[in-house]
């Protein structure tokens, strides 16, 4: 079985986040960046495919040479190769065309991707990245078993779980929930020295003009301020929700 894996190259939570040129560009000076946390689950369960079924597992990016740093860490992780796509993720629709391309190309069975990026949390590339191809697409999974040519899937819905089976090829988006965090993997010496001999292919986006673009930047509004109400005086706290608040 061959596995995809996509990897978002994402700001660091803990990061403190500032926008440049007039709030319209992402500063990434100073921001440490890691493997987008959905796509790390991803990995790491695309990691027991290999050890447990044979698999190989490629990671792919789209982004500069920055991103670099992170499919190798993936690569000390355990994935045999890496792909990085030299273009600049802007639009969610461009990155699954490239994606797209690269399975293709590739012909791989199982495409896994986390259900959304924790920096722009737009959750549609894996959607787009299989309508792309027309391959069986589930997403917010936190299961997925692999035997011959079917997949058994678990996914959440409101108030429960659903299970499903599907065909491959197909997309899988996954989520927190799908590995234990105890076993999410930290390279080891070991692995990230045999990450520097690993291939690192870079390739060139295909031809395909992003369909829309980020016109500004803002973050959340400060509130310091903080009222204190006695207790006692429930008919001010009311007044105070209602006409200075406006919540209820």
């Amino acid at each position: 079985m061959k596995i995809l894996v996509c990897i978002s190259h994402v700001p660091d939570t803990t990061s403190k986040i500032n926008f440049k040129d007039n709030d319209t560009k992402f500063d990434s000076n100073g921001v440490q960046f890691v493997i987008n946390p959905h796509d790390e689950f991803v990995l790491t369960r695309a990691m027991w495919f290999k050890e447990k079924q044979g698999a190989t597992v490629t990671v792919v990016n789209v982004g500069n040479v920055s991103t670099e740093p992170t499919l190798r860490k993936a690569l000390a992780i355990g994935a045999d190769d890496a792909i990085r796509v030299n273009a600049e993720p802007e639009d969610g629709f461009f990155v699954a065309k490239q994606l797209a391309e690269v399975a293709k190309n590739g012909n791989y069975d199982l495409i896994m991707a986390g259900k959304e990026s924790i920096d722009y949390n737009g959750g549609m590339v894996p959607g787009l990245t299989a309508s792309i191809l027309d391959y069986n697409f589930v997403n917010a999974c936190i299961g997925i078993e692999v035997e011959g040519n079917k997949a058994t899937v678990t996914r959440e819905i409101d108030g429960g779980k659903e299970v499903l089976e599907t065909e491959l090829p197909m997309v899988f988006g996954g989520q927190k929930g799908l590995v234990e965090d105890k076993d999410l993997r930290i390279p080891n010496m070991r692995g990230i020295m045999m990450a520097r001999k690993k291939p690192l292919n870079v390739i060139e986006p295909v031809a395909f003009e992003n369909t829309s673009k980020s016109i500004r930047f803002d973050k959340p509004v400060v509130n310091t301020t903080c009222k204190l109400i006695d207790p006692e005086n429930v008919g001010e706290l009311v007044d105070l929700l209602h006409n200075e608040a406006k919540v209820i």
